[in-house]
């Protein structure tokens, strides 16, 4: 078996169970408890799982997640090999003269580090980060709105911020996401910021969802749209299957490095 398709299969075993012992884990997969090891050293590096004494937890169940998102530095610390890998893969599907928003959150900064150096386009942001990264591009318009500025992703929200999308209109359109469920279609932690996440929806021809697996079967406090409203989701690894199956009927793509 490809470490690929182990690393899918135990993400997707985690995921369901909440918790599982290493030496479950190599029994499912028919393989040595040391492999296992060296697989779940991998999977918690990319945001996957979290690796607990014996096995490996959801991150839902290792951070004790209910409603609340976890604080700007931990998520800035974790999985940041499967961001930069989402950043790459959302990336290659931008083109020069596009507008494009990058919305806000650790992995759409890596959106930003990931455009090719040749691009030439404008970019409309809620982000201070992201639009701190991409500030001095030759060739690269860069937009913010005004609004209320949240602390940690300094993330612009407010009717100004509404607005300020809806009078756009963007190429491509790059949206954080607390969580994506075949369920619950994509939803996220803050209140004041979903209006933004819809303006955004609104007026883009296409719209992708970044969410690394360790948001795959995470449901967040608030809905930003159903899985049909958006063209599909960027991610570093399918680790869940029935989200995946689910995106496809809902006429979207699930875009990997």
């Amino acid at each position: 078996m490809l470490p690929a398709e182990r690393h899918r299969r135990i993400t997707a075993a985690v995921n369901q169970a909440g918790t599982l012992s290493t030496e479950a884990l190599a029994a499912e997969l028919g393989v040595s408890a040391e492999t296992v090891r060296r697989d779940l050293a991998q999977l918690e590096g990319r945001g996957a799982l979290s690796r607990v004494h014996g096995g490996a937890a959801a991150l839902s169940v290792a951070r004790g997640l209910t409603g609340e998102e976890a604080p700007f530095d931990e998520r800035a610390r974790a999985g940041v090999e499967a961001k930069a890998a989402i950043g790459r893969a959302a990336a290659g599907l931008v083109s020069s003269g596009m507008t494009v928003v990058i919305d806000l959150g650790t992995t759409a900064v890596q959106v930003a580090r990931a455009l090719p150096v040749d691009f030439r386009g404008l970019v409309a942001t809620a982000s201070l980060l992201v639009a701190g990264e991409l500030a001095g591009r030759p060739g690269v318009e860069v937009l913010i709105p005004g609004g209320r500025v949240r602390g940690g992703d300094l993330a612009c929200s407010g009717p100004g911020a509404v607005a300020f999308f809806d009078g756009l209109n963007a190429d491509l359109a790059f949206i954080g996401s607390g969580g994506v469920t075949a369920e619950a279609g994509v939803t996220d932690f803050h209140y004041d910021e979903i209006a933004t996440k819809t303006a955004i929806l609104r007026r883009s021809a296409r719209t992708y969802v970044l969410a690394d697996a360790s948001k795959h079967g995470r449901i967040a406090p608030h809905r930003v749209c159903d899985l049909d409203g958006c063209a599909g989701v960027v991610t570093d690894l399918v680790g869940d299957q029935a989200l995946a199956e689910a995106v496809g009927r809902a006429g979207g793509a699930v875009i990997t490095p």
